[in-house]
């Protein structure tokens, strides 16, 4: 039986002239490792791509309780924003049974009758609640394989009763996910030099919608996307996704997996973040590719560093970027001076 090392162990275990060795001595090439039954590919046959560095992984546990501790998250959610702009949260502070529940809310309104979720379909942008697919539809150039469903939640939330029956949100939700977003900010603000209460004071954190998307198991998944290449025009995204998997993050010009992992939230910063810090952290590109599976689901100057954006508003940023349709293009470059 021919033994080759795997993927799995630490980088500094993996000794690959041993495993060309063990394998070149063989003389049973890699028919011999196919009837050997191996159940992965020895590691010396997994091309650059497939070998990719994993999105960062923050612990927040003990982050407003133990100042070493904290000062530790901080330069990983800085080591992050500026090398990757995204990263996934633990222990946040939003229970699991709640994540869960919030994805069965978005399975159940996009699974129910047609008839029911036509009330909520629109694109009347003014609308505080509402059922779409496609957005950008008769601006694009091809469609992307998705339904969407959101809603306006601050600083001016809907009416309980305008919301579909069967994923209506309690305000105990809303509320672990606003002392969310306020500790993100603080953690954000630190890591970039400043007041913890710097980009709270500026009131970036006042405005919060809720978007769910859903993506129904694609027959042909190689021919289109689930979500087409993209920056977030925001601040922040706070993302939950499902264990179905697909989102994808642009990172040293390859594209790199944002594996699910359980309980845990998917964290990108967004152009106006990227605005706003003066380049210091960037706005990710990502998108999602379409699945046999599914359904899947998903839910910021000085003298030494110049301004290099012109001054404006969330409100007019995000105006511009709906007025163009830019297809996946940032609307940065407007603004830049």
């Amino acid at each position: 039986m021919i033994t080759c090392n795997t993927r799995e162990g630490m980088d500094s275990e993996y000794d690959r002239k041993s495993e060309l060795i063990a394998f070149d001595d063989s003389k049973a090439g890699v028919k011999g490792l196919v009837d050997a039954g191996v159940a992965k590919i020895p590691r010396m046959f997994i091309h650059p791509q497939h070998n990719l560095p994993s999105i960062p992984i923050i612990d927040l546990e003990g982050v407003n309780s133990d100042a070493i501790l904290r000062a530790k998250i901080i330069d990983k959610v800085r080591n992050a924003c500026e090398i990757w702009g995204i990263f996934q949260i633990v222990n946040h502070g939003i229970l699991k049974s709640v994540l869960e529940e919030m994805i069965k809310g978005i399975r159940r309104f996009n699974e129910q009758d047609t008839e029911v979720k036509k009330e909520f379909y629109t694109r009347d942008s003014s609308k505080k609640v509402k059922f779409v697919s496609n957005f950008d539809l008769f601006q694009a150039p091809a469609a992307t394989w998705k339904d969407s469903f959101s809603c306006i939640i601050a600083p001016n939330p809907p009416d309980p009763t305008d919301m579909p029956a069967v994923c209506r949100y309690n305000h105990g939700i809303l509320k672990q996910v606003k002392m969310l977003a306020n500790t993100l900010f603080e953690l954000v603000a630190e890591a970039l030099g400043l007041n913890s209460n710097h980009l709270k004071d500026m009131e970036c954190a006042e405005g919060l919608a809720l978007v769910s998307h859903y993506y129904p198991a694609c027959p042909e998944p190689e021919l289109t996307m689930g979500t087409k290449t993209h920056t977030d025009p925001t601040f922040l995204t706070v993302l939950l996704q499902d264990q179905v998997g697909g989102l994808q993050v642009l990172h040293e010009k390859q594209w790199v997996n944002v594996n699910p992992v359980p309980g845990a939230l998917v964290i990108n910063t967004g152009d106006l973040l990227q605005l706003v810090s003066n380049d210091m952290f960037r706005s990710a590109k990502h998108r999602v590719l379409a699945n046999h599976k599914g359904p899947r689901v998903s839910e910021l100057l000085s003298e030494e560093n110049p301004p290099k954006y012109k001054e404006t508003t969330a409100r007019d940023y995000g105006t511009y970027h709906r007025a163009e349709r830019l297809g996946g293009t940032s609307a940065l470059q407007h603004f830049k001076l």
